[in-house]
């Protein structure tokens, strides 16, 4: 196995609404500056700030599965379903874009952040359905506190999200100098974005292989063979807190090409 770590200088960057809306992008697209350009059927990935209100206006999409999970502030959407929601912190709004679909967006602070993350399903067959709009609140997430360790589960066992492709998500919070431990089976990548706090990143099956990591990096690790991963929190700084994603290194399906 190899820990790749690339931090915000490798990642990309964007900006909406005159810069009222700014962007770090683990995975971007094209011309945006991030090395990783996509890790299986997890297409995109940025990490959305306002300090006080930004705004997309309505633009369209087609077969993507687009996730916005908001960590602090309130995220508003409309459609061309008909919808208008609003979420707060810890919520989602998931859409599955099917033959097509507009939206718009409104992020509303202070200090406003969450994530913008596209799945891709098989495209060929996700054009021919009818485009969906799903919102759900914190409180519908399974939360599970061990050891000094929170993990909600935002898409997997337990959670009411429901999506074609292959992927499951996690939000962990780690308090200093305890040990989060995960699961990676084979053929499977796990990407982790550190939005609080640093820590270290080794092996159960290789204990000595260990990688420091700090706020703001994202880190990449492919399991050839099934690995258990444990992450540790600086015991100096404060509590850390990951996003991670879990994704089949390939699928057996054509994907998107991106550049």
């Amino acid at each position: 196995m190899q820990t790749m770590v690339y931090g915000p200088s490798l990642q990309g960057t964007g900006a909406f609404d005159g810069g009222k809306i700014t962007e770090q992008k683990p995975i971007g697209f094209g011309g945006e500056g991030a090395v990783v350009k996509r890790i299986g059927p997890l297409f995109y990935w940025a990490w959305a700030k306002s300090e006080a209100e930004g705004y997309i206006p309505l633009h369209p999409h087609q077969a993507f599965e687009i996730m916005t999970y908001v960590v602090k502030g309130r995220a508003h959407h409309g459609d061309t379903l008909g919808t208008r929601s609003t979420v707060g912190a810890g919520g989602v709004q998931m859409m599955q874009t099917g033959s097509g679909v507009s939206h718009e967006e409104r992020f509303e602070g202070p200090d406003m952040e969450g994530f913008q993350i596209w799945f891709e399903p098989h495209m060929e067959k996700a054009i021919r359905t009818a485009p969906t709009y799903n919102q759900y609140e914190h409180e519908a997430f399974p939360i599970a506190e061990t050891g000094g360790v929170i993990r909600k589960t935002v898409i997997g066992e337990g959670s009411p999200i429901s999506i074609v492709a292959d992927a499951r998500m996690y939000d962990v919070t780690v308090e200093a100098g305890q040990s989060y431990r995960h699961r990676i089976e084979a053929g499977r990548t796990l990407s982790a974005l550190a939005i609080r706090g640093g820590g270290s990143w080794s092996y159960e099956e290789d204990p000595a292989n260990n990688t420091a990591f700090s706020h703001k990096d994202f880190v990449v690790v492919r399991a050839d063979a099934g690995l258990n991963v444990n992450i540790t929190a600086s015991e100096t700084a404060a509590p850390l807190r990951l996003i991670l994603i879990d994704v089949p290194t390939t699928v057996d399906y054509p994907l998107y090409p991106k550049r």
